[in-house]
């Protein structure tokens, strides 16, 4: 048996921007813009919402229904997620129902048909593809969250025109776009916004920004007009403010659980520094430096997706059995990035998991061994680390150490307790 580490209890200290009252300020966002001088007493306007892990997602979402109401449109959700939840009507209902966006919690219809029409051709003579349901409406606006994407580098990441594009886009504008590859999101996607922005009745949308504590730091709704101007430097911001692991090298990372609410990729790429794209080269800037990752669970609100389990070098059983083939083929294969999702070695216990991630690590000097532990790759205020990189977060006034360590904790099938770690975590709250 291999020596397991003893872990110290690592915070994130440094000040975050938080939005105070998140209702209000989202109501006050849509009656003070210019979005609002746009409808008319009795609009139908349709409310893009995707299927993200965003915190308040649910009131964000009711505030901006009853915001709509306010200014006497008639408001409906539609599904904004591709080919997400299997890529049909019921898997997309289920997820949207699984964040309190459904009609018992909004009182409107919400609509998560999967048809679409082209409605034009971008620069690329590629058909630019949207949301029957939206298309019909008088008005469209969106819910989306500005953050950095797993996949590329570039002007427009994960926001509103890749809801717009990729999430109204159906299934046909996913694959449209992914079969490009990354350059297909990078350098195609905006050619096709601009045909939305000319052939669709979108009036803008609600950006969230979020703070390395996934805590709501900024709302801000974008106008049509503005908005190939403005969403790269939300971008920006929001790059600044996400949540990040303070180390620039480690030896081992345990990942409690993956999962499509915490990552598109199920484990972050902008946070592992692992990008695992085919063809492409790791970028050099890319922290930290891992050499051997691990990852334990898939979320329950995955739905069986297990995409970007491959990122990780070691799993156990019990995430491999959890996979449900059906979503998890549709949305690798539409995506087209499959290298994430090719299958690592797996382990029946959690313990027997983090032993051959030790073993294997190149490490073999145990006083030396740099290890981590967060929850998932969205939640990592809080980690628990070994000695090496306790001493390392101690020369670093934005974290704070307990002095004193402790045991991983395991139950007897030698399974880790990662509530007891992470009581404040998605896993945590779960339980």
């Amino acid at each position: 048996m291999i020596a397991l580490p003893e872990v110290f209890h690592v915070r994130q200290i440094a000040p975050q921007p938080k939005v105070a009252d998140v209702p209000a300020e989202v109501r006050r966002q849509w009656l003070n813009s210019n979005i609002a001088k746009r409808i008319k007493p009795g609009d139908r306007i349709a409310v893009g919402c995707g299927s993200r892990g965003i915190r308040h997602i649910g009131s964000i979402v009711k505030t901006t229904v009853q915001a709509l109401q306010e200014l006497g449109a008639k408001p409906f959700v539609v599904a904004a997620m591709g080919s997400h939840g299997g890529a049909d009507s019921k898997g997309q209902r289920e997820l949207l129902a699984s964040y309190q966006i459904d009609e018992a919690h909004l009182g409107v219809p919400v609509k998560t048909d999967m048809d679409s029409q082209q409605i034009g051709t971008n620069s690329w003579g590629d058909p630019v593809w949207w949301d029957r349901n939206a298309l019909g409406a008088d008005g469209v606006v969106t819910v989306s969250r500005i953050k950095a994407h797993t996949d590329y580098r570039g002007l427009y990441e994960s926001g509103i025109v890749k809801m717009c594009v990729i999430g109204l886009g159906k299934r046909e504008g996913a694959s449209q776009h992914h079969r490009w590859g990354w350059k297909g999101l990078k350098e195609m996607m905006v050619e096709s916004m601009k045909v939305i922005l000319d052939k669709t009745p979108l009036l803008g949308g609600l950006a969230i920004l979020e703070n390395a504590n996934e805590e709501t730091a900024e709302l801000r709704v974008v106008d049509r007009d503005e908005l190939l101007d403005v969403e790269p430097k939300l971008l920006a911001k929001s790059r600044d403010l996400m949540g990040k692991i303070p180390f620039d090298e480690l030896d081992v990372l345990v990942i409690g659980e993956i999962g499509k609410n915490y990552s598109g990729a199920g484990i972050d790429p902008n946070v592992v520094g692992r990008l695992l794209i085919e063809a492409a080269p790791e970028l050099e800037t890319n922290k930290p430096k891992i050499i051997r990752m691990c990852c334990l669970d898939l979320s329950p609100e995955s739905h069986g997706n297990g995409t970007g389990v491959g990122i990780a070098d070691l799993t156990t059983d019990r995430l491999l059995a959890s996979i449900d083939p059906v979503p998890f083929r549709m949305n690798n294969l539409t995506a087209r990035f499959l290298w994430r999702s090719k299958l690592p070695f797996s382990f029946p216990t959690d313990r027997e998991v983090i032993e051959q991630s030790i073993d294997t690590c190149w490490q073999p000097i145990a006083e030396r061994l740099k290890l981590a532990v967060i929850p998932n790759t969205l939640e990592v205020a809080e980690l628990w680390v070994s000695k090496a990189l306790a001493d390392v977060a101690r020369g670093n006034s934005n974290l704070s150490v307990d002095a004193v360590g402790k045991a991983l904790p395991f139950d007897a099938a030698g399974n880790l307790v990662q509530e007891q770690l992470f009581p404040h975590s998605v896993r945590g709250r779960r339980a």
